[in-house]
């Protein structure tokens, strides 16, 4: 999605600049901080879920699940806010996966105390969905080099979105399956999604509802085709790596280019003819 800044104020443009500004130095450092936040926001979801450490420290986890949302919705708001067409943002897929990040605490907010309306409880735990705007911050793993250097960027991002789906479905199976079934925390779902999504499927704890049946299938077949993408991913950076040419480039001297290069692939000055 493609964001342009509205120029009404200075203010505007330079929040603009900061938050979607993924090139500059400002907006470099409001990525990382953001991805910290979500990172520390999602694993005190993940505490919040197992009986003993929500028993022994509510009062803590329910403060900083307050300060998070707080801290996510003036990003929502400064997104808002910041650019031209704010529509176009709010109803697109991460303007949704933001609104979701910080809706549910507000919805348990007003409900405290109904206890007949214990399906509301249960949309806190789209909190976990915080986790996909990780996908913000994978974009530079598109250029690689030499086979397993190369590779090292794209196996990241591949391990990242293994970690992203094994704390989605963990979250889907804790809210599908009961406790009598294994699934008794956050963290224990997840434990079994990875021994799923890896193929071992130890047995020690399954689903046994129709529906938490029909999501363990789902993943199995996820975890046939997370077996072929590394392997995919060194074949691809191996075969171009055979292909290079050795040609160097005048101005900055790089020489791991493709046969049919015409610019070199870190400045973009124009390689000299073979």
């Amino acid at each position: 999605m493609q964001e342009k800044a509205s120029h009404a104020s200075p203010a505007r443009a330079r929040v603009f600049h900061i938050i979607f500004g993924t090139d500059t130095p400002a907006g470099k450092r409001f990525d990382v901080i953001l991805l910290l936040a979500i990172v520390v926001s999602v694993l005190l979801v993940m505490l919040e879920s197992v009986p003993e450490i929500r028993a022994r420290y509510y009062h803590i986890l329910h403060v900083s699940e307050l300060f998070f949302t707080f801290l996510f919705t003036l990003e929502y708001v400064a997104r808002i806010w910041s650019i031209r067409h704010p529509k176009r943002y709010i109803f697109s897929f991460f303007g949704l996966v933001d609104l979701l990040a910080i809706l549910p605490t507000y919805i348990g907010l007003v409900f405290v105390g109904a206890h007949s309306l214990m399906v509301i409880r249960a949309l806190r735990l789209l909190r976990i969905f915080r986790v996909l705007k990780l996908a913000r911050f994978v974009s530079e793993a598109n250029v690689m080099v030499k086979a397993f250097q190369a590779s090292r960027r794209k196996i990241t991002v591949f391990i990242l979105t293994i970690l992203t789906i094994t704390v989605i479905f963990g979250t889907i199976m804790y809210m599908v399956e009961s406790p009598e079934s294994g699934f008794t925390s956050i963290p224990r779902s997840i434990y079994w999604a990875v021994v799923t999504l890896t193929t071992v499927g130890f047995g020690d704890i399954t689903p046994h509802t129709a529906l938490g049946q029909t999501i363990a299938a789902i993943v199995m077949i996820l975890g046939y085709g997370a077996i072929a993408v590394p392997t995919a991913i060194m074949s691809a950076e191996m075969m171009r790596t055979a292909s290079d040419t050795g040609m160097e480039c005048p101005n900055c001297h790089a020489t791991d280019h493709l046969i049919d290069a015409l610019y070199c692939r870190k400045c973009g000055d124009e390689l000299p003819k073979a």
